[in-house]
């Protein structure tokens, strides 16, 4: 289901957005490839990354954050549930 286009990146940080967090592409030194600051709702995603590493850091990140279902979109609760498993993100 994952693909690693620009496209589908813009997707999954639109779900991140929807849901509460702003994303940014910075440089660091993070081991996994990103950093999540959960106080300031911020995901910090290592921008030397390649563009399949950033999808697929950004789609880990969905799995660990806290998102508000409330605001988000029929689109992107059904995307999320599609990339975590879970029913959850369909109510």
């Amino acid at each position: 289901m994952i693909k690693h286009n620009a496209a589908f990146q813009k997707k999954v940080e639109d779900i991140l957005g929807e849901g509460g967090y702003v994303v940014r592409y910075e440089k660091g030194s993070f081991n996994s490839g990103f950093c999540v600051l959960e106080k300031k709702r911020v995901v910090v995603i290592n921008k030397f990354h390649s563009l399949e590493a950033k999808i697929n850091s950004l789609v880990e990140i969905l799995g660990i954050v806290d998102l508000n279902l409330s605001e988000m979109s029929d689109a992107s609760k059904k995307l999320l549930g599609e990339l975590t498993h879970t029913e959850a993100a369909l109510l």
